[in-house]
């Protein structure tokens, strides 16, 4: 019934636009019919998505969800939020045990790689690291959605690589709504101490990220970027 109601009143948005479209009007009145419709469309396809979706689903598909009353990602959390405490107390010299919990936590990883304590993480499974990669202490990756590592990715201590984000509107945010948008970081790249980068950030290959650098927009290959926020200072 929810589901045809809303067709309903979908559609009868659809035909006003159509009759717009369809009469003998200026290009501007064109355009700003098909530009409606677009608008309405995707509307359609975010509601009907959402009837049929949990929570988890929206969180990977990046739209707004229910992060902290969830029940499924409640458990999820606590699971891996548990992991990530053992592991932060093993012995710094049982690097073999360290090793064999990590990568139970990750969710793909590749031969190598050396994660230094203490880690903390959301899920575990968003995350994916590459070979060689190395990560110095505290390393923080609250990651809704993918947080994906490529080869020879060096990070100094105090880094956080943050999927998550709120809605700016407080009463959507008070209660417990937020979404993720996927990180990606290249190849060859060296990520500086205190560094942040923000939901839905990607950085390319052979890349420095200076200390305190706070990434809130893509970085380009082959370049050096530091700064609040992270702009690129120069071409390698």
């Amino acid at each position: 019934m929810k589901l045809a109601l809303l067709y309903n009143r979908i559609s009868k948005e659809l035909n006003i636009v159509n009759k717009y479209r369809d009469r003998s009007v200026g290009a501007d009145a064109i355009g700003g019919s098909y530009a409606y419709f677009i608008k309405v469309e995707k509307k359609l396809i975010i509601k009907i998505r959402s009837m049929y979706m949990n929570e988890k689903d929206k969180m990977l598909a990046g739209e707004i969800y229910d992060a902290n009353y969830d029940k499924e990602l409640i458990e999820e959390r606590l699971k891996v939020k548990d992991k990530c405490f053992e592991y932060n107390n093993i012995k710094p010299s049982n690097i073999e045990e360290r090793t064999k919990l990590m990568k139970e936590i990750l969710g793909k990883h590749k031969k190598s790689f050396y994660i230094e304590p203490p880690f903390h993480c959301d899920y575990g499974y968003n995350i994916e690291v590459g070979e060689n990669f190395y990560s110095n202490h505290n390393l923080i990756i609250l990651d809704g959605n993918k947080v994906v590592f490529g080869d020879n990715v060096f990070i100094a201590p105090n880094c956080g690589f943050y999927t998550a984000g709120h809605p700016l509107d407080y009463e959507r945010r008070n209660k417990g709504l937020e979404y993720a948008k996927p990180i990606k970081v290249g190849n060859n790249v060296w990520i500086g101490g205190n560094v942040v980068v923000l939901p839905g950030v990607n950085i390319g290959d052979n890349v420095v990220i200076g200390a305190g650098s706070v990434v809130n927009k893509d970085i380009p290959s082959n370049v050096v970027a530091v700064g609040n926020p992270c702009k690129v200072i120069k071409e390698l």
